[in-house]
């Protein structure tokens, strides 16, 4: 395979630099042959044996590398022909870069496994292939991901090298060459450390799975039964948008993606029977981003807790159930009660929401779903979250073949061809944040920063737990918003989980706290992702979709709270207290709704009583007695009021007619 890729590499400069438009062809081979060399690779590593860490690791970043140098080449956007023959020197040097880190690891294997990290002397060819490695990866941030990740990067690194030069209780030691060689690629604690290994070990084939159980009509079955369950109704569309969207969000893992899979389809629908074009993308970014917060298959973040925290993964997806049962109904009565509001439940043509809604029968085609049983039986059963997906792979792949031999229907040997093209390219941009956050937490261990920002946050924790959580919450908010949800959760852990289990909080909980906010970032302004990706299909203002869809979400960002204050929510504690917590979260969650949408019963103009209500929800989710005491009896005289104003004009209006 090595001597293939050289011979395709140097045909590839040679192209380049002769300037022929064969080197395109040479480049979807050279994707086409190191797809499948790393699906071989992957294949042998779950059904055959797991190679040695510095390894398995290494090798499956590289291949990651080497799909995004190939699909994002340096010389694709640029038009002069002597500064795109310079980008094609440089993109060729990088894939032969790769070829040499390839043949170090394989050639030194041994080696790496038996030395004693920061005693065993260092090589040349130890030096070369972490420089080769560094350069390449942060190239590769910067083509996939954005500077915005690069500059975070790049950041630490420095902070790292230049310690002695920092003021005050930022100054450290700093590194050596030889030391930061040692940690960053000599051992597991650096780019190969545990973010990387739950890549190699289960995302790759997680991914896979979602790829394919969206593609083979699985992911088409849950749109539909959203859009069946969500289209009766005030508001049809907007229901089925919430449902269909939180369904498929499970196996698609990313809010931006969700938004643009689903939203093509229901935003439409929703501007149709009168929703604004704000309101509906700000409804489809809320739905599509709770996804990976939605048991049983929630978004890859929750997969690399569970390796971290050493929580087996059914734990965390049975503990998630009552947060995101939670919010999307939130997000059910939110867009049942703007729909209600504005008397939204049919077209202006008097066309039924039941014809607008079109699906085909759901129960004959429930066997599609089998595959996420099958997964989430053996994750249950306790097997490693690896077999778990490969298992059902092999379950897709078993009902593939049966829709093909009995219904013509299915995928066949091309689209299966471009499944292992398409979730491999996604697992790529999977492995290189993760490598890159190897190299975050690298420096921030080793020069001691995470401890740091621990007694910092302590020490704000020692005057109030509030203050130390919400400091945590906007540092883990910034980090959302500039990196992907991955990136974003393995950068909060290293820098905040210390210093949260420092004041008390339960490793477990603290992860959760952050895990929460890393994913809603998506939809926190200034830089709402999601938001601005549904505000683009509607095509309504950005800013306003933003700011909307956040508010639509607030109570995404009250419930991380109570998993610290009252973990009762995350199921946790006696059942008498877990039934009262889950009772007074859908209670105050309620008046969350009445506040935001201006509805209940009665369109609420007033906003004194809108600003009560959310005063009533707050004071009914603290928990401590007195308040929720105060909240749960001013919620009842807030309903009995309303209940007795909205007969009032029910009885005026027919008085009227």
């Amino acid at each position: 395979m090595c001597c293939q890729c050289g011979r395709l590499l140097a045909a590839a400069l040679w192209e380049g630099i002769m300037g022929n438009s064969k080197s395109i062809k040479i480049r979807k081979i050279m994707i086409i042959a190191v797809t499948f060399s790393w699906f071989l690779f992957q294949s042998y590593v779950a059904l055959v044996k797991s190679f040695k860490p510095l390894l398995q690791n290494p090798m499956h970043l590289t291949f990651g590398l080497a799909l995004a140098l190939l699909y994002n080449p340096l010389s694709a956007k640029i038009k002069n022909k002597k500064i795109k023959l310079i980008g094609e020197i440089i993109d060729v040097s990088m894939l032969l870069a790769l070829v040499y880190m390839a043949w170090y690891l394989i050639s030194q294997a041994d080696r790496l496994e038996q030395r004693i990290q920061f005693v065993s002397p260092l090589l040349t060819i130890d030096y070369l292939a972490m420089l080769f490695l560094v350069i390449v990866l942060l190239e590769c941030v910067r083509r996939t991901m954005g500077n915005s990740l690069l500059v975070f990067v790049l950041f630490f690194i420095a902070y790292y090298v230049f310690g002695p030069y920092f003021p005050g209780i930022l100054k450290h030691s700093g590194t050596t060459f030889a030391h930061f060689t040692d940690l960053m690629v000599m051992g597991n604690d650096g780019i190969f450390g545990t973010a990387l290994g739950a890549s190699v070990n289960f995302l790759y084939y997680f991914i896979f799975f979602g790829a394919l159980l969206a593609d083979y009509g699985g992911g088409r079955v849950l749109i539909d039964i959203g859009m069946k369950i969500g289209k009766k109704g005030y508001g049809g569309p907007a229901k089925a948008a919430v449902l269909s969207s939180g369904l498929m969000g499970m196996i698609s893992g990313s809010a931006v993606a969700n938004v643009s899979t689903t939203g093509v389809m229901t935003i439409p629908l929703m501007k149709k029977i009168g929703y604004t074009k704000e309101q509906a993308a700000a409804i489809e970014a809320v739905a599509s981003t709770g996804g990976q917060i939605m048991p049983p298959i929630m978004g890859v973040g929750a997969f690399l807790m569970a390796e971290i925290v050493g929580i087996p993964y059914a734990e965390i997806a049975l503990r998630a159930v009552v947060p995101a049962f939670v919010y999307y109904a939130s997000a059910l009565l939110l867009v049942d009660f703007l729909a209600r509001k504005r008397n939204l439940g049919k077209l202006n043509t008097d066309i039924d929401t039941e014809e607008l809604i079109k699906t085909e029968p759901v129960l004959l085609r429930l066997y599609l779903l089998l595959p996420v049983i099958v997964v989430f039986y053996y994750i249950i059963k306790g097997r490693s979250l690896m077999t778990s997906a490969v298992r059902g792979i092999f379950a897709i792949l078993i009902i593939n073949v049966l829709q093909r031999l009995i219904q013509k229907r299915g995928l066949d040997l091309k689209d299966l061809f471009d499944e292992v093209l398409s979730a491999s390219k996604q697992v790529a941009d999977i492995a290189i944040p993760t490598g890159a956050c190897g190299l975050i937490i690298g420096s921030v261990v080793m020069s001691g920063l995470a401890t740091k920002m621990s007694n910092v946050i302590a020490g704000s924790g020692g005057t109030s737990m509030i203050i130390a959580l919400v400091v945590a919450m906007f540092g883990c908010l910034l980090l959302g918003m500039a990196l992907p949800t991955v990136a974003a959760y393995l950068s909060a852990y290293v820098l905040f989980v210390p210093a949260l289990v420092k004041i008390g909080i339960s490793p477990y909980v603290a992860n959760m706290y952050l895990f929460y906010f890393g994913i809603f970032a998506q939809i926190t302004p200034p830089v709402a992702l999601a938001s601005f990706t549904a505000a683009g299909i509607s095509g309504g203002d950005t800013w306003k979709t933003g700011w909307l869809g956040f508010r639509y979400a607030l109570v995404a960002f009250l419930v991380p709270y109570l998993f610290v204050f009252n973990p009762g929510v995350l199921l946790i504690g006696a059942p008498l207290e877990i039934i009262k917590s889950i009772a007074l979260l859908l209670f105050g969650t309620f008046f969350l709704v009445v506040a935001v949408s201006g509805y209940l019963f009665v369109p609420i103009e007033n906003n004194v009583i809108r600003l009560f209500a959310l005063l009533i929800a707050l004071a009914t989710i603290i928990p401590e007695t007195i308040s929720t005491i105060v909240g749960v009896a001013a919620g009842i005289v807030l309903i009995a009021v309303l209940l007795i104003r909205s007969r009032s004009v029910k009885r005026h209006e027919t008085g009227n007619a």
